[in-house]
């Protein structure tokens, strides 16, 4: 439905898009997720025709939209202060975009009802703004933005200045409204978790490039570049160099002198200096000797330095080497609870959890 063709945008001697190209399906849910700086709010606004692009295209429903100013794109945006107007009732800025669009009475009052029922807001609309929390403000900016019944939907941060309770709450809202419309989403925002909750695609964007795209859990469980793997959720990293590598399985040793077994086909990597990542989760306690273990399980003694308690999980910090540590995350229980700082543990994980990336 969307196809961003190799779009660029430099301020001054700073390419904050840097050659992005995408294709967006009818339906998706696609979030730009990356750090400050990473060109997704830059690419969102060439989308939505408020910044214009140095070259490349933006298609959509095969319709090129370069020279089409943001008025006649009819594409509905949502930003995340709301830009609602405030002198305006609820029902009277949700009717704002059908207006401007010259419908009838009867129809604006058909499709703001229709709006207000989607967003749970009915019975509200003869409010002013400021008497809504913030959420419902969101709520209001969301049913005015899908009102008219726009083929493709920018969301900028929407949820950013929300606390996290009413976020997450928010965000299952907006991902059932998405399902049940069927609208094609391009959402930009900065938080892991939100992206992996709401999107049916994910674009990782860095120092204005794109750097993978995929589903929620390819994008965790398979990164493609060590940027991927440590923006997005937690991983261990420990780096190395490659001794034997051979029927897809290599050692690595570690700087820290510990002999690490990784997944690898590649038997021309003997020598190469490499990092490979692990998510905290994947890593356990092993017993010494236990029945558990084979020849593509990863075994490391270790000290526990610190123990962070945080409710349904706990995290251990383990000193396997004097300046390599690996943190463990597992569901909090009883048992686990007897392992405290100072004790001596043997932590192990699958050689297939580890994830191999050149070292940079």
């Amino acid at each position: 439905m969307v196809r961003i063709e190799h779009l660029r945008k430099s301020y001054g001697s700073v390419k904050a898009v840097d050659d992005v190209s995408l294709a967006i399906a009818e339906g998706a849910f696609l979030t730009l997720l990356g750090p400050s700086g990473s060109g997704k709010t830059t690419t969102l606004m060439m989308l939505a025709g408020f910044e214009s692009p140095d070259s490349g295209d933006i298609v959509l429903n095969d319709k090129s939209l370069i020279m089409t100013p943001p008025h006649r794109r009819n594409i509905g945006m949502v930003f995340q202060n709301y830009a609602l107007f405030p002198h305006l009732t609820i029902f009277e800025n949700i009717a704002f975009p059908l207006k401007m669009r010259r419908k009838d009475k009867r129809e604006i009052e058909r499709m703001v009802e229709g709006a207000l029922d989607l967003v749970r807001l009915k019975g509200l609309e003869k409010r002013l703004p400021d008497q809504l929390s913030g959420g419902q403000q969101q709520r209001v900016a969301l049913a005015r933005a899908i009102v008219f019944d726009p083929p493709l939907l920018l969301m900028d941060e929407p949820l950013g200045a929300l606390d996290k309770k009413l976020r997450e709450q928010l965000q299952i809202e907006i991902k059932h409204i998405q399902e049940q419309t069927k609208k094609t989403i391009v959402y930009v925002t900065h938080d892991q978790g939100e992206a992996l909750t709401m999107s049916t695609e994910i674009a990782v964007m860095n120092a204005g490039k794109i750097e993978q795209v995929g589903a929620p859990g390819e994008i965790y469980e398979h990164p493609e570049s060590q940027f991927v793997a440590d923006f997005i959720g937690e991983s261990n990293f420990l780096t190395g160099t490659i001794e034997e590598a051979g029927a897809g399985r290599a050692v690595l040793r570690t700087t820290g002198n510990c002999s690490i077994v990784v997944k690898l086909d590649d038997r021309s990597a003997v020598g190469s200096h490499v990092t490979v990542s692990i998510r905290p989760e994947k890593v356990v306690f092993l017993e010494v000797g236990g029945s558990t273990a084979t020849e593509d399980t990863v075994i490391i003694p270790g000290t526990v330095r610190e123990v962070i308690y945080m409710g349904d999980i706990t995290k251990w910090k383990v000193q396997v080497a004097e300046e390599e540590f690996v943190v463990v995350k597992n569901q909090s229980n009883v048992a686990q609870g007897t392992i405290r700082p100072g004790d001596a543990v043997t932590i192990g994980w699958n050689a297939e959890d580890g994830k191999v990336f050149p070292r940079k």
